[in-house]
């Protein structure tokens, strides 16, 4: 490995794998920068960073850089909600209709808050062309999915709703607790417990975000070359250019399914939380509700990813060991690489960002290295 790219952070001598697997992606799979974080027992056991925050190298990658995570901001997402239902404020089984009158229409009445985290709503894209401002334009784009008709029956099906995840529960999250999912974020998790985490990002803070790279010609249709309706809503309207993401009009948003930035140790101490409801010591989530949360919803074919996949209440559960070797695990990945997950087996939170993207939405060679080094390193101690 060249040894321009610095690797630092902490790393026990139990996780030397890690940390080797970590520096194998820089030699192996052209990592640009990035930084993996592991929270066991409640307890940081690895917080790596290294490499370089821009495409030109001239800006290290810090503790502090954070990165656009794409879709692992869906899970935080999810992690909010589960809050809001251990404070009783909503119920997974309440129909969404209940919080949002509109929604109600064109046959969507019926559609819990489960169905909607898990991709059961029908909503996987709009129906008219849409811009990525329109979508930024919160109080536009919910108003244009409650008028719209689902693709499918809702709950008899899952479709990723790869974009429209976002101002749907930003939505729904508005009309039950009364902040944006953005503010809640900040006030409830982030500041009290020093999470470098938000849902886009204050421009004062632009210097900190890492600047994404991809391969050329890189765009969310790539995710399937020969799209059905669904697939075509879904993933191509509007295209997405990752290099959006490194744009003042993209960190000024706040779409929870696809511009939450983060740091790894930020996402894998939540994550952590996810695994036995606490976080700093402090109880936030009960079992009752983690159990809750992680249930699997619907299991299928997903018309959209066109992958068999589990559904929890916005988590994905952990299917071909892409979060380890747990079926009790679960969490969320971004496009391009990023993942955060949860193994309540082994009370583990583990999260992976970087910012040179690669062209899977799960499974990237990168994390799965990762992620098989941090569990073979708890099996041998």
């Amino acid at each position: 490995m060249s040894p321009t790219f610095n690797i630092e952070g902490q790393c026990g001598e139990r996780f030397a794998a890690v940390r080797e697997a970590f520096m194998a992606n820089f030699e192996e799979h052209a990592e640009v920068g990035a930084a993996f974080a592991v929270v066991h027992k409640g307890e940081l056991v690895v917080d790596l960073w290294g490499g370089y925050a821009d495409a030109a190298g001239t800006r290290l990658w810090r503790p502090d850089t954070v990165s656009n995570v794409w879709s692992t901001t869906k899970g935080v997402a999810a992690i909010c909600f589960a809050l809001l239902v251990e404070r009783g404020m909503v119920n997974y089984d309440d129909r969404v209709a209940t919080f949002w009158p509109e929604f109600a229409a064109r046959g969507k009445g019926e559609i819990t808050v489960a169905q909607l985290l898990s991709h059961q709503a029908g909503l996987c894209g709009f129906r008219e062309p849409v811009t990525m401002q329109d979508i930024a334009d919160q109080a536009k784009a919910e108003q244009l999915l409650a008028d719209q008709a689902p693709y499918w029956q809702p709950g008899t099906r899952s479709g990723y709703h790869a974009v429209t995840y976002g101002p749907l529960v930003n939505a729904l999250f508005r009309r039950i607790e009364g902040r944006t999912l953005a503010q809640f974020l900040e006030e409830e998790l982030a500041r009290p417990y020093g999470l470098e985490i938000s849902v886009g990002l204050p421009e004062a803070e632009a210097g900190r975000a890492s600047e994404l790279v991809a391969p050329p010609n890189l765009s969310s249709p790539d995710a399937n070359p020969a799209p059905s309706p669904e697939q075509q809503a879904a993933l191509a309207n509007p295209v997405l250019d990752p290099l959006d993401a490194n744009t003042a009009v993209w960190r000024q948003a706040q779409i929870p399914s696809v511009n939450g930035f983060a740091t790894a140790k930020a996402l894998a101490r939540l994550y952590g939380m996810m695994s036995d409801g606490t976080l700093d010591g402090d109880r936030l989530i009960s079992p009752e509700t983690l159990a809750m949360a992680s249930a699997v919803r619907i299991e299928g074919e997903d018309l959209v990813l066109g992958l068999e996949v589990k559904w929890a209440a916005g988590f994905l559960r952990n299917i071909h060991n892409v979060y380890g070797d747990s079926d009790a695990a679960f969490g969320h990945s971004g496009w391009g690489g990023s993942l955060a997950y949860a193994d309540p087996d082994r009370k583990l939170g583990v999260a992976y960002v970087m910012n040179a993207m690669g062209p899977n939405l799960v499974g990237d060679p990168r994390g799965l290295s990762l992620i098989e080094a941090t569990v073979a390193s708890l099996k041998v101690n």
